[in-house]
C-alpha cells in the first residue's frame, strides 16, 4: 500500500513540473521555428538537460514531501519540547549556513557574478558572505521565536538599514544584492528550515505556528541583501571596482 501511495505522489508531482515545464519547451520550439534556428546538435544538448532538470525536480520534490518536511517538523517539534530549546539558534545558524551553500542557484549567482565582473569578485567571497548572512538572519529568527519577538521590529529596521546601504554601495552590487535575496530563498531553505521552525512553534507553549513560525524566509530574503552590499562595501574599501572589464 505505502508503494502505491508513494507512486502516485510521483505521478502527481511528475505531472505538475509537465504542465511547469510545456509552455517552456513550447515557446523555445516555437523561437527556434521563426527565429533562432540554432544547430541541431546544440538542440539535442539543450532538450537533453531540460529532460534532466525535470527528472531531477522530480525526484527532489518528492525527497521534499517524502524526507525534508515531515524530517524538518519532527526535529523542531523535539527541540521545541525541550528544556534546551535555546540550541535552536547555534543550529539555526548551522542549517542556513549549510543550506545556503548547498543551494545551486546561490553558486550560480556567485559564478555569475564573477564573470560579471571580470573576476574582481570572487565566487567564494560571494558564496561566504551569502551563507553567513543566512545562518546568521536564521539564528536570528530563532530568537525572535524564543523570544516572541514581533517580525515588524525586525524585517522594518533592516529593510530601512538596507536602504541607507545603496547610498554608499556601488550600483553593481546594489543590483547583485536584490537578486540575491530571492536566490537565497531557494528550496533547500524554505523545505527544511522552515518546516524545523513551524515544528518548534507548534510544540511550544504561548506560540502560534502562523504568527510565530511563518516570516523566516523574509529574514533569510533580507540577509543576502544587507551581506552581499556589505560585501560591497568591503571591496570599496580596497579599491577593486567590479564595474571594470578587463
Amino acid at each position: 500500500m505505502n508503494v502505491l501511495l508513494d507512486f502516485l505522489d510521483v505521478r502527481h508531482v511528475a505531472l505538475e513540473l509537465i504542465m511547469a515545464f510545456a509552455p517552456l519547451v513550447l515557446f523555445f520550439a516555437w523561437m527556434q521555428h521563426r527565429a533562432l534556428r540554432l544547430p541541431a546538435s546544440y538542440v539535442r544538448r539543450l532538450l537533453g538537460g531540460v529532460l534532466l532538470s525535470y527528472l531531477g525536480l522530480v525526484l527532489f520534490l518528492q525527497g521534499v514531501t517524502q524526507g525534508f518536511l515531515p524530517a524538518g517538523t519532527e526535529i523542531g517539534r523535539i527541540i521545541g519540547q525541550s528544556s534546551w530549546r535555546w540550541a535552536l539558534i547555534p543550529l539555526g545558524f548551522l542549517f542556513g549556513f549549510a543550506a545556503t551553500a548547498a543551494e545551486p542557484a546561490v553558486r550560480v549567482l556567485a559564478i555569475e557574478m564573477e564573470k560579471a565582473s571580470g573576476g574582481s569578485v570572487g565566487q567564494r567571497p560571494v558564496l561566504l558572505a551569502l551563507s553567513l548572512g543566512v545562518g546568521l538572519f536564521v539564528a536570528l529568527g530563532m530568537v525572535k521565536l524564543l523570544a516572541g519577538i514581533p517580525i515588524l521590529w525586525i524585517v522594518v529596521p533592516g529593510y530601512a538599514l538596507a536602504l541607507l546601504m545603496t547610498r554608499r554601495s556601488t550600483p553593481a552590487f546594489i543590483a547583485a544584492a536584490f537578486d540575491a535575496g530571492g536566490v537565497a530563498t531557494g528550496p533547500m531553505t524554505v523545505t527544511f528550515i522552515m518546516a524545523v521552525v513551524l515544528g518548534a512553534a507548534g510544540a511550544m507553549e504561548g506560540r502560534d505556528p502562523v504568527a510565530d513560525g511563518f516570516g523566516l524566509i523574509a529574514l533569510v530574503a533580507l540577509a543576502p541583501i544587507l551581506s552581499v552590499m556589505a560585501l560591497g562595501l568591503l571591496y570599496s574599501r580596497q579599491g577593486a571596482n567590479p564595474d571594470e572589464r578587463p
